[in-house]
């Protein structure tokens, strides 16, 4: 599938592989995952430059506005459109008229954005905190984690290409892997999914969100502001990860292998029975 941007997702350079004391060489070819800057940009007003993998940004567009808080529904975006600006993308989102007015007035002022998550907060204070609870009741057996993340290995088409990028997937609650969305940002790959999740109308409460990156708060807040019940991370998580887990009551299940996974927070949600 084309990238949205119509830009290529992957790039092939000329690389020389050395062998260590024994001057073996060998000339080939790479693919390289492309990183390109966009300008996030609502109404004319320039938000953040995110270093991004050039697909999916209207997915992007969706879940980075939930994510930071600027919308709380998908209805108050009426459209995203990506063009081409001076060394890179621009990606602007069109808001409701009364989102725009109220994110206008409270626009903070940000320079360089990384996808962090606190760069350009100027107090503590500040730290993001979702609004947003996990969804109640539900349960997933653990035999759903671990075909989710059997079944994740063959449908990161980029990162098999590449081996340079994160990925976040939706599950059901059989586990079937029903979305990917793939990204040089770990931060960027969720926001992504989000934003197809929101897009497409998911219930939070039908599913689970999985991540092959560590697990910062960062990545935790994003699940808590979807309203997800449970992440299962491929790596471990911070420790300001696990505490904000458990404020939101998100099942936090991290360190997930194919033979065992750690369980954080709220354990009773994934079960053997």
């Amino acid at each position: 599938m084309p990238p949205s941007s119509g830009v290529a997702t992957s790039a092939t350079v000329p690389t020389r592989v050395v062998a260590y004391g024994r001057g073996e060489e060998r000339d080939g070819m790479r693919p390289l995952a492309v990183e390109m800057p966009v300008n996030v940009i609502y109404g004319d007003v320039p938000y953040a430059v995110m270093m991004t993998t050039p697909a999916d940004l209207e997915d992007f567009a969706y879940g980075f506005s939930l994510t930071e808080g600027i919308v709380a529904r998908a209805d108050e975006i009426r459209g995203a459109a990506v063009e081409d600006g001076e060394g890179g993308l621009r990606l602007v989102v069109d808001l409701a008229p009364g989102r725009l007015r109220e994110h206008l007035a409270r626009k903070r002022a940000l320079s360089g954005r990384t996808g962090c998550g606190v760069c350009g907060i100027d107090d503590l204070k500040d730290i993001p905190r979702a609004e947003r609870r996990a969804a109640d009741g539900v349960t997933v057996r653990l035999s759903a984690v671990e075909r989710a993340l059997q079944a994740l290995d063959d449908l990161q088409v980029l990162g098999r290409e590449t081996r340079a990028v994160h990925a976040a997937a939706w599950a059901d609650l059989e586990g079937a892997v029903l979305a990917v969305r793939e990204d040089v940002g770990r931060h960027n790959a969720l926001d992504k999914l989000i934003g197809a999740l929101l897009r497409a109308g998911t219930d939070p409460a039908a599913g689970f969100l999985v991540i092959t990156s560590r697990c910062s708060f960062e990545m935790v807040e994003k699940a808590a502001s979807f309203g997800a019940a449970i992440l299962v991370a491929i790596s471990a998580p911070t420790s300001l990860a696990v505490e904000r887990a458990a404020l939101h009551g998100l099942t936090l299940a991290a360190i997930a292998r194919h033979d065992t996974v750690t369980l954080f927070t709220a354990p009773e949600r994934l079960t053997n029975a």
